[in-house]
């Protein structure tokens, strides 16, 4: 009788599935360059000094996260480091001065640099590094703003034209052609695209120019002494203007309440 052949188990070990670990991001290098600064807040004077060395007055300290220490800063025109603790030996100070508000440093000043660039505590409040990618951002955001400005001041009705443009040149809108308005708004979003944006969001604004032109046009009356508005047709009392406030800005305020809003209604009538 034939012997049934048994099935032989061969154990196998485990095979070790390698895993690819995420690449570590990579630390930005400091580059050698030349490098320039800047002071904000369009400020251009023919000298000005930043303080280089920490005093009582003004104090040059950068906190180190990594040890978790105040670490003391200066500029010293013969030592690698704007770190004071690894400066070694006698020092020269030197002055940190802007021209016309710029300060120009050389690659070889490397020292200088990253005092400025790493370590002041003043930047980003007293002045900034030049950057030609963050410059270009700033062109191409005010661009964009120009572009919105623009296309809203091209859709613009006229009356609304002539309320912003009233804010700028006051009562010479009043002898200006439609077609010079048009330019004017355009002219004005272009170069101020920002305030133009905010005007023309600006609900008194129109309120405003409401007042102003029913006044020239005798619908309601100012008191000479800009105190009281009244209805030119019967002298009624409209509103007091309270002390210290703009008597057209008060009126566009008064006609945004109930009692106002009916009163806007009969002047825009007449107008």
């Amino acid at each position: 009788m034939a012997k049934k052949a048994t099935a032989e188990t061969v154990e196998v070990a485990p095979q070790e599935v390698a895993v690819k670990s995420a690449p570590k991001p990579t630390k930005p290098t400091w580059e050698i360059k030349d490098r320039v600064y800047y002071l904000t807040g369009n400020k251009t004077p023919l000298t000005f000094t930043i303080p280089g060395k920490h005093t009582r007055k003004h104090a040059l300290l950068y906190f180190d996260e990594k040890s978790g220490k105040q670490r003391e800063i200066r500029y010293a025109t013969n030592q690698d480091s704007p770190l004071v603790d690894e400066q070694k030996g006698e020092v020269t100070m030197g002055h940190i001065r802007f021209y016309d508000g710029t300060l120009t440093v050389k690659k070889e000043k490397q020292n200088l640099q990253k005092l400025l660039s790493l370590y002041h505590p003043l930047k980003g409040k007293l002045y900034e590094e030049f950057s030609a990618v963050e410059e270009a951002k700033d062109q191409l955001d005010v661009l964009d703003l120009q572009i919105d400005a623009l296309n809203a001041a091209r859709n613009m009705e006229i009356d609304q034209i002539e309320a912003i443009l009233r804010v700028e040149i006051g009562s010479k809108v009043n002898s200006m052609s439609s077609k010079e308005l048009k330019r004017d708004i355009r002219l004005f979003a272009r170069n101020n695209p920002q305030l133009f944006i905010s005007l023309a969001n600006d609900d008194n604004v129109q309120l405003r120019n409401t007042a102003i032109r029913a006044a020239e046009a005798g619908i309601i009356n100012l008191s000479s002494d800009q105190r009281t508005f009244t209805w030119g047709t019967n002298g009624r009392k409209l509103m007091n203007v309270p002390f210290d406030e703009n008597p057209y800005s008060a009126f566009a305020a008064f006609l945004k309440t109930d009692e106002g809003v009916e009163i806007y209604k009969s002047i825009d009538k007449k107008l």
